[in-house]
């Protein structure tokens, strides 16, 4: 639980910055004999953590106010599309008295003292920051009102703050912008004490559908991506890449490579399993490196079908990581069920890109990441912390996970500090394709029992999955967790059951891959919920009860539970659950618990599709390949091979209405939240229907989007309705949850309409 936030405050005369200091709750590992037996213990307080994963003992809040800025908010949260700064604005603009308009927004970089909760992961964005932002925000209006009376010679009482400016009551005409009375400041600001925040029945900004802040640069073309910083005198460099995943660099030869047209420098570091080159563009950069004559070693060969046979779960196989009841006398002649998640790509269009400047007195960098302090973390493993490093966030051009890992910038690094110049790295479609971090790949069993009145008896799970999270945790948790207990704090989000019952264990047994895995959006709540409400769905049609009552019905009244049964009442409703669908269309239904937020979905599917004509492609076909913003001396006309054309397969699983109902808590801007569930189902709709990355003699085979397809917006249900239901807590989780049911509500679906019952993902129809 996070301690209310103790303000510390430094001033100077035109520049006015605000400081909060906090906590958050950091979850400690005991590393002893006796671990075993608190396993299970320790698993029920990670899946139920709520707060921002990576917390800092000291968040800093910082505001900046003067003449030529007006008033300025630090966003140390990073921006992906799923409008953080837009709330955060919301947030600061509610307390402060003035419009979200009226702040300039500007990302936090590493130098700005808020450590780590720089880390946008886990949904907890609007969470964390709700309490500790707007204290912020009030602290400041407060010694604004306090300055301005002085200012003004009248007391504090008489003086409103709003609009940006305080007011001398029933003086209208009587009144300073926040900028002129700092402008005006002489002496100590006075620090005002036990300063009350609005209650929910005054917002005036927060619950609202304000306009986003950033959207007016996006459609004038101003907003900064990665892959658009530039700095004087920069470079842009390329890396060689492994054609097998832990294959090592044994030798390079260089050839004529030097004297290509426009590249400065060509860097080799054998010890470092390292070899790049700098070029003044970036695809005479790619163009030089595909020169270089390598020779690599000790690479995986894994195929797809050994794969599949390493990520297999057996019944009651692995830890225990949950259990109560006597499951093994209750689970007689049980309902038994397989799933199967694949591995998948982040498919984000902005690839990983980084530019950095590695000087003697300190390094610099502008990077698109979602945690700008593991930059600078990993830039000092390699250069060590003699020297300043400032790390600058960028917008994002999506992420979902990868960019928490940002290979790039020390790939960056290296090259500028041989070449003595900035330089920029960005990967290609084709290395984000084959050289990435994958969402793991699970495979479950269940076995359940259900009574003749429609209760669950018994519920056994076992899952085998990839890692997600232990391969970052620090030495030696991560390896003792690992390898001798087989967890992998990741698969947790989303592992278990939300029903009540007796009887019930899980397993887990982690897998070691030699295909690296990581984060991918909502980490293992998309399998998870896939798995366990596709079972709950069979075991409700195994005793011909309505999905949504059998829902109901084993829900505890638990104030988890309760609100569970709340938004699945009212997706019943908004989604005429009862009615009867045209022939052809099948409803199904799943619902999860995650980052604090219930989350209930119906979704309406059909059976048919027509495949679509080549010419008809083309014009919608992509190049992915090379930076569509050319520096000076860069023709986009440069190309490297563009891929080709293609054909979107006949999806006979077509999607036409998705209807969802939320308990978030509260919501701080619905239209951005309603964005960010559609951007959920969309992602989801994509993962269960189509994408699925292919390994073959150790390396992914696939290269773009021409073979790695994503849902494309005339596969997109034209249909996506979002209700949030009424809820008294603050903010929770939003960006990821809605994620969680998507797969299992096709699924229910699709056996509603065909009598199949689709176990593997992607959902694919048999003959």
């Amino acid at each position: 639980m996070n301690r209310p936030p103790k303000m510390k405050w430094r001033i100077t005369r035109r520049r006015f910055l605000l400081i909060g200091a906090g906590t958050l709750g950091v979850l400690g590992v005991g590393i002893h004999a006796g671990l075993k037996a608190i396993i299970p213990s320790l698993v029920d307080e990670f899946a139920t953590e709520t707060g921002g994963g990576s917390g800092s003992s000291k968040p800093l809040l910082w505001f900046g106010i003067d003449r030529q800025q007006g008033v300025t908010l630090y966003v140390p949260k990073g921006e992906m599309g799923q409008g953080v700064q837009s709330m955060m604005a919301q947030l600061a603009a509610e307390e402060l008295e003035l419009e979200p308009t009226q702040l300039r927004i500007v990302m936090a970089n590493s130098s700005q003292g808020f450590d780590s909760l720089h880390g946008t992961y886990a949904s907890s964005s609007t969470t964390s920051l709700y309490q500790p932002l707007r204290q912020a925000a009030a602290n400041l209006r407060e010694m604004l009102r306090i300055e301005a009376a002085k200012q003004f010679g009248v007391p504090v009482s008489e003086i409103i703050a709003a609009k940006g400016a305080c007011f001398v009551k029933k003086k209208a005409d009587r009144q300073l912008e926040y900028s002129k009375i700092v402008a005006a400041k002489i002496g100590e600001w006075i620090e005002p004490t036990a300063v009350k925040l609005k209650s929910r029945q005054d917002f005036t900004k927060i619950g609202q559908n304000t306009p986003r802040v950033d959207v007016r640069d996006k459609v004038l073309g101003k907003s900064q991506y990665g892959m658009q910083a530039r700095v004087p005198k920069m470079m842009f460099g390329a890396v060689a890449r492994p054609p097998q995943f832990g294959a090592t660099l044994r030798s390079v030869n260089p050839g004529d490579v030097a004297s290509m047209p426009g590249v400065k420098k060509v860097v080799i570091d054998i010890a470092n399993n390292f070899a790049g080159v700098v070029a003044d563009t970036r695809t005479r950069a790619w163009n030089a490196v595909a020169k270089l004559q390598l020779e690599y070693v000790n690479g995986s060969n894994i195929s797809q079908s050994e794969l599949d046979r390493l990520v297999t779960a057996k019944a009651g196989e692995g830890t225990v990581v949950r259990t109560r009841g006597d499951v093994n006398e209750a689970l007689k002649n049980p309902l038994v069920a397989a799933y199967r998640t694949p591995l998948a790509a982040h498919a984000h269009l902005e690839p990983l890109t980084a530019l950095v400047d590695v000087r003697q007195e300190t390094i610099e960098a502008w990077v698109s990441t979602q945690d700008v302090s593991l930059e600078v973390a990993a830039l000092e493993k390699v250069f060590g912390k003699n020297r300043p490093i400032i790390v600058h966030g960028m917008q994002m051009g999506g992420s979902f996970g990868r960019k928490g890992n940002q290979t790039a910038i020390v790939e960056a690094a290296r090259l500028s500090q041989a070449a003595g110049v900035p330089v920029q790295v960005t990967w290609t479609r084709k290395e984000e394709m084959q050289n990435s971090l994958y969402r793991q790949p699970a495979h479950a069993v269940l076995r359940g029992n259900v009574d003749r009145h429609g209760r669950i008896v018994a519920l056994e799970h076992t899952v085998a999955s990839g890692d997600i999270l232990t391969g970052s945790l620090e030495p030696p948790v991560g390896s003792l967790l690992a390898k001798v207990y087989q967890i992998d704090l990741g698969v947790f989000i989303g592992l278990f059951s939300p029903y009540q019952m007796a009887n019930y264990r899980v397993y887990t047994r982690l897998i070691e891959l030699p295909i690296p895995t990581g984060l991918w959006r909502g980490v293992g709540l998309f399998p998870h919920v896939f798995a366990l409400e596709s079972f709950t769905d069979e075991l409700a049609h195994s005793v011909k009860i309505d999905p949504i009552e059998f829902r109901l019905l084993n829900l505890p009244n638990t104030a988890e539970g309760k609100r569970l049964k709340a938004v699945l009442a009212e997706v019943k409703t908004k989604s005429q659950w009862a009615n009867t669908l045209p022939t052809g269309i099948a409803r199904g239904v799943a619902c999860s618990f995650s980052s604090n937020t219930a989350v209930a979905m119906v979704v309406e599917v059909q059976v048919g599709g027509s495949e679509r004509s080549k010419s008809s492609l083309a014009m919608q076909s992509s190049h992915f390949d090379f930076a569509q913003s050319s520096p000076a001396g860069t023709s986009p006309n440069e190309d490297i091979g563009s891929p080709q054309p293609y054909f979107v397969p006949a999806q006979p699983i077509q999607v036409t209405r998705v209807v969802i109902a939320i308990d978030p808590g509260l919501v701080v801007n619905p239209n951005g939240a309603a964005l960010q569930a559609r951007g959920s189902v969309v992602m989801g709709l994509s993962s269960t229907l189509i994408e699925q990355v292919l390994i073959e003699n150790g390396a992914v085979t696939q290269r773009n989007f021409d073979d790695y397809p994503i849902l494309r917006l005339s596969q997109t249900p034209p249909q996506i309705d979002v209700h949030f239901v009424a809820s008294d807590l603050d903010p929770q989780g939003m960006g990821e949850p809605v994620i969680g049911p998507v797969a299992a509500a096709v699924a229910n679906a699709v056996f509603a309409l065909t009598g199949q019952r689709l176990r593997d993902l992607p959902l694919q129809l048999k003959p």
